[in-house]
């Protein structure tokens, strides 16, 4: 153990004051060696008087300058420093080299200093042999810390026995596995203890690494599970691809053992701040397609020491963007919500996170014009995310006025406020159902769109709308619901086995807003690959299995129908033929149709009119809607030839899991 402190004085030096248990720690070490070079030191300088009839009295001397060499050099590349417990074959090395570089300094020295020379040979093989047993010696220490109980010491816990612990097996005997073995097994209190490795490697199936029998393939190994007292499988392969990642789970879920995964935390931001964990593999892993990056650094430097206002700032997106704007080091940060628990909570987590940020909170609707424009007359924002909406689309359907009332003019409000105070950039959070509506919440969203379309001849303000699918995770969404469900018992609750959505991450949606927010192009519709859709029935069966249960047997999956305003499938964002690629893979630009301002005023003006004559009837407002939004159609239109959208011929079951024939669906 060392710490280090910083000296005053000239050019700043810091020196290392070691602890007494280091010092200690060192001196054993050092006497430790001197005893093993003793003897071959000792052997072969006596041989050398006895052949080469040198006198005893030189060869001590020559004794103390070759020890001394062999000291110095290992002090120069601190062999010392190294705890002997966790030496690798990289502290040994560095011992190798200090030993023979301490061994040609003596002969230098020899040479050139001394009247009398030993022989090359005598040197070369009383230093080597003064090594091996000194490595010997930190090989023989090594073994016993890791296979006995005489290093524990009074006070502390000790080691359970491996029969109270969880027998693993680890899929890749690579680097990482054994890695992950190692740490298993040097660490008294894991609670795993591994039994074997798995590998398809064939040339180390059949071997023992780090005292465990490599099995494989997959196929064979898979049929000796049963056999063998396995309780969990961790698979510590490094850089999967998602397709590979769901190929090798599918097949040991087949083994019934609990299937865990060695990496990173989900949703990571940054890899260099985390630690690797064994971890329960969660839906967001069996997503088919590759995560987005989420380390921009281009995005990064776009936000530094800028005055940034997130409305809706305390719901599932707006809360993630705030927490990587605050990575951003902007200048400020201003949130603003109408439901004050749920930003209180996003503040207290960015204060403890970023004590350093000026954190701004503000309690006020998008839909107070008064109250709007004391913010942003306060904050002066320069770049702005528009999240604030209501989106929860059967709730929507039956509270049609107030969802044209906060979407609509909540957006067009914050739009005025924008462009009066100078914002630079006005980015609008959208959502894939804003393509050829088929509810109010979705016809709500593309009429926030036509809003931004009309800014184009703004002289202070760019406006961008950005346009994603489904968040996993985020409030109000499937898969909340069913981890509720299944930890209720069941049964889980799809509306349809047919229906495909496209998912992402909260943090990935929230990194690609970002993204579209620093980019140049001003009143487009950006749109996001989302990759390809998936089937919420295999969604559904998959968090099943993820919970340790067996679809159809353990827990009943039901239907219930499809819910007010919701169709099979959501459109397809990234057609070819209707969008533009950016220069990054996963943004694209919509063809959009474009509006004029006096376009959108004289819509905004007719549903003010229809709200005041008839904002109490939920159908008035959808006929309304479905005058003033021409794409704009009933789900029931849309259900009747949803098979042969491309979305559903496209959707296949690439997350699903061999399962049973289902009881109460129809395959």
């Amino acid at each position: 153990m060392r710490a280090k402190v910083s000296c005053g004085g000239d050019g700043g030096m810091s020196k290392q004051v070691y602890t007494r248990q280091a010092r200690s720690r060192m001196l054993i070490l050092i006497i430790v060696d001197f005893l093993c070079m003793l003897l071959p030191y000792g052997f072969f300088l006596y041989r050398a008087e006895y052949v080469h009839g040198i006198r005893a009295d030189a060869l001590l001397v020559s004794y103390a300058i070759l020890t001394a060499c062999v000291y110095a050099c290992r002090f120069v590349v601190k062999v010392y420093q190294q705890m002997v417990r966790f030496a690798n074959a990289g502290s040994f090395l560095r011992m190798i080299l200090a030993d023979a570089a301490g061994a040609l300094l003596y002969l230098l020295i020899d040479r050139l200093l001394l009247s009398y020379h030993l022989p090359i040979t005598t040197v070369t093989s009383a230093a080597a042999c003064g090594l091996l047993l000194v490595l010997l010696s930190r090989f023989i220490y090594q073994w016993l810390r890791k296979n006995s109980t005489l290093f524990n010491h009074a006070g502390t816990v000790s080691e359970p026995h491996v029969a109270n612990k969880i027998n693993v097996a680890i899929v890749g005997a690579g680097e990482l596995g054994v890695l992950l073995a190692r740490e298993l097994m040097s660490n008294r209190n894991s609670r795993y203890h591994p039994y074997c490795f798995f590998d398809n490697d064939p040339r180390k199936i059949g071997s023992v690494v780090e005292g465990l029998r490599v099995y494989g393939p997959d196929n064979e190994a898979i049929a000796l599970v049963a056999s063998m007292p396995i309780q969990e499988i961790i698979i510590a392969i490094p850089d999967m691809t998602p397709a590979a990642q769901k190929s090798i789970f599918n097949r040991y879920k087949q083994t019934k053992a609990k299937v865990m995964l060695y990496d990173y935390p989900h949703n990571r931001l940054e890899r260099t701040t985390d630690k690797r964990s064994i971890r329960d593999i969660n839906i967001e892993d069996l997503l088919f397609r590759s995560s987005v990056a989420l380390e921009d650094s281009r995005a990064t430097e776009y936000y530094r020491d800028r005055v940034v206002m997130v409305t809706g700032a305390g719901g599932s997106i707006g809360s993630e963007l705030c927490r990587q704007i605050a990575a951003c080091n902007p200048k400020q940060l201003v949130m603003l919500d109408i439901y004050e628990n749920g930003v209180y909570e996003v503040q207290q987590e960015l204060r403890r996170h970023f004590p350093q940020l000026d954190l701004r909170t503000k309690i006020a609707s998008v839909c107070d014009v008064e109250r709007l424009e004391q913010v942003f007359d306060k904050y002066r924002p320069e770049i702005l995310f528009h999240a604030a909406a209501h989106k929860h689309v059967p709730l929507m359907e039956h509270n049609c006025a107030e969802a044209i009332v906060n979407n609509v003019f909540g957006t067009w409000n914050t739009a005025n406020a924008a462009e009066k105070f100078g914002v630079k950039r006005f980015v609008l959070v959208s959502t894939d159902k804003a393509v050829n509506p088929t509810n109010i919440m979705g016809a709500t969203k593309r009429a926030c769109e036509m809003i931004i379309l009309s800014r184009s001849d703004s002289k202070t303000t760019d406006f961008v709308a950005v346009r994603f699918g489904n968040v996993l995770g985020s409030n109000g969404s499937v898969v909340p619901l069913f981890r509720r469900q299944i930890a209720e018992g069941g049964p889980v609750t799809i509306t349809d086995r047919r229906v495909v959505r496209y998912f992402m991450t909260i943090p990935e949606a929230s990194q690609l807003v970002l993204r579209t927010g620093s980019r140049a192009e001003k009143s487009e519709i950006f749109v996001l690959d989302m990759g390809e859709p998936v089937r919420i029935l295999d969604l559904a069966e998959n968090l099943i299995s993820l919970s340790g249960f067996t679809p159809y047997v353990d827990m009943e999956i039901k239907e219930i129908g499809l819910r007010p305003g919701e169709k099979l499938y959501e459109e397809l964002l990234c057609r070819t033929d209707l969008c533009t690629k950016t220069s990054d893979d996963r943004i694209f630009i919509e063809h959009a149709q474009t509006f004029t301002r006096a376009q959108v005023d004289q819509m905004l003006d007719e549903m003010r009119s229809g709200i005041a004559a008839h904002g109490q009837s939920d159908q008035a407002m959808r006929d309304m809607m479905m005058r003033l939004i021409p794409t704009y159609r009933m789900p029931e239109v849309v259900n009747a030839t949803a098979e042969e959208a491309e979305e559903m011929r496209s959707s296949t079951s690439r997350t699903h899991i061999d399962m049973p024939a289902p009881a109460g669906i129809p395959s």
